[in-house]
């Protein structure tokens, strides 16, 4: 079983890639109502994306509560350039034989703009490449460690993750434009459940894992986050895909 969790479809895509070429099945832990039994399970994967050079929140309670097993494990975060310590500091928490960084689309458009469709592009091929050589390895179990750290990887893992779990998840800078048509699809896909439609207008909780899966797939492209998305595009893979 491949274990995922996803904002924008990044992870998802990778997870159903992977899944697909190991003939195996792809699951969203933000869907899972239990723990999983793993009794009859080949393997076990899990797919994340990688939050200020961190593993994002679900996926660490997810791993804290995962039953330990003796099949091959593995894990694969996809980033928009480097995962800092974040794969050693997961396989603290649960071991992962093998262990990969796979380098996708941004999509965290507060602080900066989406790549363009050419780069977008090119990152997903070269993906696709990168999860083909995977596979082969994950298939012949092969113990495997290749993962683009980055330079300061202790710091940027530590201190400056740190700060972004503490201090930058606050949900009070969202808001919904009168472009909103009170579809809902951002309070139905939302992993952390936060969003609930009041009067046909968005309202925000206040947990929250920073996805921003709301504001970039927002069909009327109707949510913000203070001034900071305002200038910058949108992105899903999906509109780049269709597997």
């Amino acid at each position: 079983m491949i274990y995922y969790f996803s904002g924008t479809g990044n992870s998802r895509w990778a997870a159903r890639q992977i899944a697909a070429r190991l003939h195996d099945t792809a699951q969203d832990i933000s869907k899972l109502n239990q723990l999983p039994d793993l009794t009859h399970e080949s393997q076990i994967g899990l797919v994340f994306p990688i939050y200020a050079w961190g593993a994002p929140e679900p996926v660490l309670s997810f791993v804290k509560k995962l039953p330990k097993t003796q099949v091959f494990t593995f894990a694969v975060c996809t980033c928009g350039e480097e995962a800092g310590y974040a794969m050693k500091k997961l396989s603290d928490l649960y071991p992962f034989r093998s262990s990969y960084s796979l380098v996708m689309p941004n999509n965290y458009i507060i602080g900066a703009d989406v790549d363009d469709a050419q780069t977008i592009r090119k990152k997903i091929q070269d993906a696709r490449n990168a999860i083909q050589a995977l596979t082969d390895e994950i298939t012949q179990h092969q113990t495997v460690y290749r993962v683009h750290e980055g330079k300061h990887a202790g710091l940027k893992s530590g201190l400056v993750n740190f700060g972004f779990n503490r201090f930058a998840r606050s949900t009070k800078a969202f808001y919904a434009t009168d472009r909103c048509n009170s579809c809902g699809l951002c309070a139905r896909n939302c992993p952390a459940s936060t969003i609930t439609m009041t009067n046909g207008r968005p309202v925000w909780g206040k947990t929250c894992y920073q996805c921003l899966g709301c504001i970039n797939s927002c069909p009327q492209r109707a949510i913000e986050y203070g001034k900071s998305t305002q200038k910058h595009g949108r992105y899903t893979i999906d509109a780049y895909v269709n597997d």
